[in-house]
């Protein structure tokens, strides 16, 4: 059999070139290599946080199979195809029209599949969760938020909605809060003061004014804790604590399972911690 990698050039220099080269994995590679090539063109996003190992076993196939899917699309192997993906982790996400096409092709319109597989997805990501969150994490982050004189949640764009049933169930619960929203600019950090606690959510590509916003606020003397989907995120070079809300994704769309579960839980825990204080 004609290996897969013949005449290809050499290894792509971004994701979108590696993209492309997946993309015709899936219309003519043999079967183990189309199923490392379907997977990884719906969870893009894990490779720059995973190992061969764990990408094999997500795509259920053998780690040597995986590498050799890496080698069909021109990479040395897998470190190598990683260090590109982790060079434009943060600021490459495909475009909507890219992500409708690939759902077109893998789903043929089938929204009962498509309504199966976002489930799955979000059953992974809530799984995945007791990996990614270190033990004794959320207590610590439950005690500052507990002890706080006013919570500030700050979530925009695609964490907006976290931010707001963070703020919803943390007042609820007699936790004094307040989502920034950026509406109208009005937005200060003057508002935020040094017996506050800033709970900050922001996911690869990061928004640069949720992180403004955190640092300003940070810088007068209020504590901060994250909420993120990537180590690599510009919050932890001032947070005083980090949590890593990792979401599977569906032809490169991804759901907030696990960060609206990390958030109520936490939520939850902040005011049961209040109660016993």
């Amino acid at each position: 059999m004609q290996d897969a990698s013949q005449g290809l050039p050499d290894a792509p220099d971004t994701v979108a070139e590696a993209m492309t080269r997946i993309d015709s994995l899936i219309e003519t590679a043999p079967k183990r290599l189309r199923q490392s090539a379907v997977f990884t063109r719906r969870h893009l996003h894990l490779i720059a946080v995973s190992t061969v190992s764990e990408m094999a076993r997500l795509a259920e196939v053998a780690p040597s199979a995986y590498m050799r899917f890496c080698q069909a699309l021109g990479f040395s192997g897998y470190s190598e195809m990683q260090a590109v993906f982790r060079a434009q982790f943060t600021t490459f996400r495909p475009d909507y029209d890219t992500r409708l096409a690939a759902l077109r092709t893998d789903f043929a319109d089938d929204a009962d599949s498509l309504l199966s597989d976002f489930a799955e997805s979000g059953h992974k990501s809530l799984l995945s969760l007791n990996n990614s969150v270190a033990s004794g994490q959320m207590a610590r982050a439950a005690k500052m938020l507990a002890g706080a004189n006013f919570i500030h949640v700050i979530g925009l764009r695609r964490a907006f909605a976290v931010a707001a049933n963070m703020v919803y169930l943390l007042n609820k619960l007699d936790l004094a809060a307040l989502q920034h929203t950026g509406i109208g600019s009005l937005d200060t950090p003057l508002n935020i003061r040094p017996d506050d606690v800033i709970f900050a959510i922001t996911f690869a590509p990061f928004s640069q004014e949720t992180v403004s916003l955190s640092q300003a606020g940070a810088a007068n003397g209020a504590r901060l804790i994250g909420l993120t989907d990537s180590e690599s995120c510009p919050l932890s070079e001032f947070a005083e604590l980090m949590l890593i809300a990792r979401e599977n994704e569906v032809g490169g769309f991804r759901a907030l399972n696990a960060a609206i579960t990390l958030s109520t839980a936490l939520a939850v825990a902040a005011a049961a911690a209040r109660q016993r204080d």
